[in-house]
């Protein structure tokens, strides 16, 4: 059965870009243009892992990541940032969040994929 993952992203070029790369390797790809519509989709749908931009306006990376990671439902779904944050410390920030991986943008479409799956590949199940 194909891996199901939601991506959380409010520019659609970029979500076009993500959707085209895991669609080519037979993932089943949803998407959420802002974090609320994310947090909705995350409670209606089964998920093997939450892709999630960080820099979005009104409900944020960070806000998406407080409350999926306090849901006991929904808090074992791998949540992977892809952002353009690139600060000293940024990395750190985003992973104290409650994200569970970072992906820096722009993403390099060659790599993308096979950073997505290696983080799949992780030995912890923290899928639902």
């Amino acid at each position: 059965m194909a891996k199901r993952i939601l991506i959380i992203e409010d520019n659609p070029a970029n979500l076009e870009l993500l959707t085209i790369l895991l669609e080519a390797f037979h993932y089943v790809v949803l998407a959420a243009g802002g974090g609320t519509e994310g947090i909705e989709m995350v409670r209606r749908e089964k998920l093997d892992l939450i892709i999630c931009d960080v820099q979005m306006p009104g409900v944020d990376g960070y806000e998406v990541a407080r409350q999926l990671k306090r849901d006991p439902m929904l808090h074992r779904i791998p949540l992977l940032a892809v952002t353009a944050l690139a600060m000293v410390g940024d990395r750190e920030k985003v992973l104290s969040a409650g994200f569970d991986g970072y992906i820096d943008k722009p993403i390099v479409p060659e790599k993308f994929v096979k950073q997505i799956e290696a983080f799949m590949e992780r030995p912890d199940d923290r899928s639902r």
